[in-house]
């Protein structure tokens, strides 16, 4: 046994003493600091600017959907939590400018890592991510957001698609913001 591990040798002594006075001083140190409490659900904190949220697909003025349903961001997403379904627009049922528009859009956030692959692929810039990060639930089913629960709301002065193109005669008006 060494003399610092020998309780009746002076060092052991000091060392018992002086063990306990070194822990309480941490005790007391802290004791009286500011105490950092987040009182998360009551009181939200602000997000940074650039924080990756939900998703949302956004609209052109008139209310036409921007997304164009070409898959991209399917393509760019790792963890294939998104799914697009294309289909081609018509004279008499129009939801975006351009030929195509996303009839089925889905993200499963059960999967999503919220990277923001996704949001760099988009050439219309149609999908892009909020603030918004209380995405848990209960049930499973709930985290697979449709297209209706995804798209942006529709503010005064926009229609609700189907409908003709508002803001120019063709859909490289509504992409260089050339109206009419």
């Amino acid at each position: 046994m060494s003399e610092s591990q020998d309780p009746t040798s002076p060092e052991g002594a000091k060392q018992r003493v002086w063990d306990p006075i070194a822990g309480f001083g941490v005790t007391f140190r802290t004791m009286f600091k500011k105490v950092v409490t987040e009182q998360y659900p009551f009181e939200k904190l602000p997000t940074a600017p650039r924080f990756h949220g939900r998703h949302q697909l956004n609209r052109w003025p008139d209310g036409l959907e921007k997304c164009i349903g070409c898959e991209l961001c399917a393509w760019a997403c790792p963890a294939d939590a998104i799914y697009v379904e294309g289909a081609s627009n018509t004279e008499d049922e129009r939801f975006s400018p351009g030929e195509r528009y996303g009839r089925v859009y889905q993200i499963n956030y059960l999967r999503c890592i919220l990277c923001g692959l996704c949001i760099e692929a988009c050439p219309t810039r149609a999908l892009t991510m909020t603030n918004e990060y209380e995405l848990a639930d209960d049930n499973r089913a709930d985290l697979i957001y449709e297209k209706s629960d995804l798209l942006a709301p529709l503010l005064p002065g926009m229609e609700q698609p189907p409908h003709p193109m508002r803001l120019g005669d063709d859909e490289g008006d509504y992409y260089r913001g050339t109206t009419r």
